[in-house]
């Protein structure tokens, strides 16, 4: 590939990452949502979080056998409930990552 295609390609890019994040803005900045659609919309960065989660915590291998006895899910569940009792991000992450270490001595 010569500079210009590298040039086109990188541009191209960053077209397909910008135009879907300012096309919303660019609408939606200068009206009022209506209160359903914004509850709606504060609930989206949960659903991904616990769809990016989900299947690392409750499954196993190649062919994702469902089980409930995976170390991650063990150290998840106190990390998470130190986490609702705080709400401080840098205490979550090391709590979690003592436990998760902890869980790797133990087990």
């Amino acid at each position: 590939m010569t500079n210009q295609d590298y040039l086109l390609l990188l541009l191209g890019m960053a077209l397909v990452t910008y135009l879907p994040r300012w096309l919303p803005l660019a609408f939606l900045s200068r009206r009022t949502l209506p209160p359903v659609v914004a509850e709606w919309l504060d609930l989206i960065p949960a659903a991904i979080l616990s769809a990016l989660l989900a299947p690392i915590l409750l499954t196993s291998g190649a062919d994702r056998h469902l089980t409930f006895l995976r170390p991650e899910l063990w150290v998840a569940l106190p990390t998470f409930l130190f986490a609702l009792k705080t709400r401080s991000l840098g205490g979550t992450v090391v709590v979690g990552m003592a436990l998760f270490w902890l869980a790797g001595k133990l087990l």
